[in-house]
């Protein structure tokens, strides 16, 4: 597995998205999304994504060029179309503007739709809260995960990011409701790696170790029941705000050619409770219970491997940067 600057990897992402029709402000934006992923330690949503995103734009079903088509339906709720745009770059547009929204009306919603894949959503939990503000994120997926009891695909990952200001920086949760994201179970396909037992069902609903069984299976919920009903609830908020799809009728992350169907809904509310830092610190400061190192709160391991990476670079999965290195070998003619 090599090891590469983050500054390649940024340059290398940046040059294909610029090659395939996408604005250096935009291509910016959609790296970024990608290469904190990798410095965070979550492959699954790094750069791995690249080659799908350059073939939706090169099968026409994502528009490198769309920033969002805004609609204000009330003072503090924006639908957004997202014309297949960029996932990164339409939430981001979005967020900017309820963030700015919310000093005046203390909340405001964007319910976004007819968007591609946003990435990690810390990323932009984070962005938020390093303003003052709180963000409530979530976003839904094709159906991956089994119902509690079952053991075929009905339900996204649906994940949730919270983003809450503190005295000195900001705190970030972000899970999906799934005990695995997809992109988590691509990623130990990639590397040629079993899976713990636990993450997932084959497609005849059988526990599976094997990823690339798991792929056409299922993932189990976190949480068994509850994990279940927590991405049943995401499912049916984000689709009835946003007006996208449902279950099996979520398209568009995964694959090359569909448009994206699922939705992304973002709640922004203005003003911090007070210092919070000092608990969060209590948490860390209690004695480790036995297997443990040390009380993290979440976020913890993400800054630490963030800060590691960044001095020391990013372990890629060699398969995935010989195909991005294939790409730009394959379209430097078209250097713009």
């Amino acid at each position: 597995m090599p090891t590469i600057v983050a500054s390649e990897v940024q340059k290398l992402v940046e040059t294909l998205l610029h090659r395939f029709g996408v604005p250096a402000e935009l291509a910016e934006v959609q790296t970024s999304v990608l290469l904190e992923a990798e410095l965070r330690g979550v492959a699954s949503h790094g750069i791995l994504r690249v080659p799908r995103i350059l073939r939706r734009i090169e099968n026409g079903v994502t528009n490198p060029l769309a920033t969002g088509l805004h609609d204000w339906t009330s003072p503090g709720f924006l639908k957004v179309d997202g014309d297949r745009g960029l996932g990164p770059v339409i939430a981001t547009r979005a967020i900017d503007a309820i963030a700015d929204r919310a000093l005046e009306t203390g909340v405001a919603v964007a319910a976004i739709s007819n968007s591609n894949h946003v990435g990690m959503l810390a990323w932009y939990a984070e962005r938020i809260a390093n303003r003052g503000q709180t963000l409530i994120g979530f976003s839904t997926s094709e159906a991956l995960v089994h119902p509690w009891g079952g053991g075929t695909a009905m339900i996204g990952t649906n994940p949730i990011t919270i983003g809450v200001p503190t005295d000195d920086g900001a705190f970030v949760m972000d899970t999906a409701t799934s005990i695995v994201s997809m992109g988590k179970i691509h990623d130990y396909a990639n590397r040629g790696q079993v899976i713990p037992e636990g993450w997932g069902v084959d497609a005849s609903g059988e526990p599976s170790t094997d990823p690339v069984a798991v792929k056409v299976g299922a993932i189990s919920p976190f949480g068994g029941a509850k994990g279940y009903a927590l991405g049943l609830a995401f499912e049916l908020l984000v689709a009835s705000l946003t007006g996208s799809a449902l279950g099996r009728d979520v398209l568009g992350t995964l694959d090359d050619t569909e448009p994206c169907t699922k939705g992304d809904l973002f709640i922004v509310i203005n003003g911090s409770g007070g210092a919070l830092s000092a608990y969060l610190d209590a948490i860390r400061a209690l004695p480790p219970a036995n297997g443990f190192d040390e009380v993290r709160v979440p976020g913890d391991r993400a800054q630490s491997t963030r800060a590691q990476r960044l001095a020391q670079g990013i372990p890629v999965g060699a398969e995935v940067w010989a195909e991005l290195l294939q790409i730009a070998e394959a379209t430097a003619s078209k250097e713009r």
